[in-house]
């Protein structure tokens, strides 16, 4: 059974930001943070192979490894030059999280391949943050059994074992993947990240439920004003983005051009 992979963990809670170690490769960014804008209309257009390019003016974009920027599908091609076409005076590059997604899968700077994506997504189970349980105090051991728990449940009888598990991510292509790992390293946990993609659970769900001892000290002891909310809408922006990266990569159907008009 996947219970058998998907351990609950009971000890003092790991330190929120933790990454699990070895389990995630960081994600490849672009080269500076910011840079002031230097075109004025975005477009896009089929190239060779039936992949979609994405024109700023004139010039067609590149990726930070110097490699035409391609993508699989129209649907994803313009919810990329959305995030270009949304830039003011300054590009925010961190902000532009499809964009950065696209460039990791393809100059793909850690050199791994669905395997190894495979491999470290099912290492991650075992570290996963809905199976490190508190011991005290009773009330957020309570949480953490309410809603952790069913969330669990739902795995298992989704996947059962391991091997059904790993034949699930096998489904997946190599874009998607770095999608599905991208949400994972948000919310430290395949669970969440496995459960979302399914619909299972809303972003606002999953997020809520990754920040679940944060969420319970801040009832208990206050938070900084804004700081909190702030965090936690940054961290469902990544969340949305990675989930819709993933079922955009997916996309085969095309979408009518008509859309980047309206």
């Amino acid at each position: 059974m996947l219970r058998s992979l998907v351990r609950l963990q009971s000890h003092v809670r790991k330190p929120l930001g933790k990454v699990c170690q070895g389990s995630q490769a960081p994600l490849y960014s672009t080269a500076a943070s910011e840079r002031r804008k230097f075109y004025q209309d975005v477009s896009i257009s089929q190239g060779e192979g039936g992949v979609f390019e994405i024109n700023l003016d004139r010039r067609k974009l590149k990726t930070p490894g110097g490699k035409l920027f391609t993508v699989p599908n129209e649907a994803l091609a313009i919810a990329v030059a959305t995030e270009w076409d949304a830039q003011r005076d300054t590009l925010k590059f961190y902000s532009m999280h499809l964009t950065t997604l696209c460039n990791t899968a393809l100059d793909n700077p850690t050199e791994r391949n669905k395997d190894q994506m495979i491999s470290a997504a099912l290492k991650f189970l075992e570290t996963d943050t809905v199976c490190y349980r508190v011991d005290e105090p009773h009330a957020l051991v309570e949480l953490q059994r309410n809603e952790w728990d069913p969330v669990l449940h739902w795995i298992e009888n989704r996947y059962n074992t391991k091997d059904t598990f790993r034949q699930h991510l096998k489904s997946y292509n190599f874009w998607s993947l770095t999608g599905l790992e991208f949400v994972i390293t948000q919310l430290k946990s395949v669970v969440l990240s496995l459960a979302m993609i399914d619909t299972h659970l809303s972003v606002e769900q999953a997020v809520l439920l990754s920040r679940l001892e944060e969420e319970y000290q801040i009832q208990s002891w206050g938070n900084v004003e804004w700081a909190h909310d702030y965090d936690t809408y940054e961290l469902r922006a990544r969340t949305a983005a990675g989930v819709l990266f993933v079922h955009l990569s997916s996309e085969s159907s095309t979408v009518k051009r008509k859309l980047m008009q309206d």
